[in-house]
């Protein structure tokens, strides 16, 4: 999906790290934070989660048009 809109490998990458498990640490004012453990996918709350569920509803609705078409 995120290659359909215009992505990078890289960046999709990010993504990718960002929702599977692992850790992260992220930038504040030029310095990292503590390590961040990720267990396994997003939850409620999430900074990202709004971000992801609006691409994923414009794919669904580009396939919902192109079907209708």
């Amino acid at each position: 999906m995120l290659q359909r809109f215009g992505f990078g490998r890289k960046w999709r990458s990010w993504m990718r790290a960002c929702v599977c498990a692992g850790n992260m640490s992220v930038l504040v004012n030029g310095s990292p934070t503590d390590e961040i453990w990720i267990k396994r996918g997003l939850k409620q709350g999430d900074p990202i989660a709004p971000l992801l569920f609006l691409l994923v509803a414009e794919g669904l609705g580009a396939l919902m048009r192109k079907a209708v078409e």
